[in-house]
């Protein structure tokens, strides 16, 4: 069974869309194994967002993703990390299909929603960054 970490990002927490966003993962076969209500400091920021560090957009990316709370969870399922993607949609709410997360949710390119994990190795890293392994229940 494969893992993925979820942001709720502080856009959609403030819009009040968690408990939507993580029934819609849910309700498509995903199970919750962990999940964890934060304010995202600079250095996790900065720790999540490593190989972003110095490009044009960081500042800004870190300015939100610390601006108000987050909801952090461990999913799991077959395929969990392509499917949890599908789900949330293109980055871009603009582009995202119908029914998306992001094309129900999101704000904007920068303001969208929701972060997932897009590969096993940044699943497995990023998981670490927020949680450790007796707060993982599978």
């Amino acid at each position: 069974m494969e893992k993925t970490l979820v942001l709720v990002k502080p856009d959609a927490f403030k819009a009040h869309h968690t408990g939507d966003i993580v029934k819609r993962y849910e309700d498509e076969g995903l199970q919750l194994l962990a999940m964890r209500m934060m304010k995202m400091t600079k250095e996790v920021a900065a720790k999540h967002y490593e190989e972003h560090i110095g490009r044009p957009y960081y500042g800004e990316l870190e300015t939100f993703m610390t601006s108000g709370p987050i909801v952090a969870m461990v999913l799991a399922g077959e395929g969990a990390i392509a499917k949890v993607r599908e789900i949330n949609g293109k980055t871009d709410p603009a582009e995202a299909a119908e029914g998306t997360i992001r094309k129900l949710y999101a704000a904007s390119k920068g303001e969208n929603a929701v972060h997932a994990s897009d590969s096993p190795e940044s699943a497995a890293r990023e998981i670490h960054i927020f949680f450790n392994e007796t707060e993982i229940f599978d």
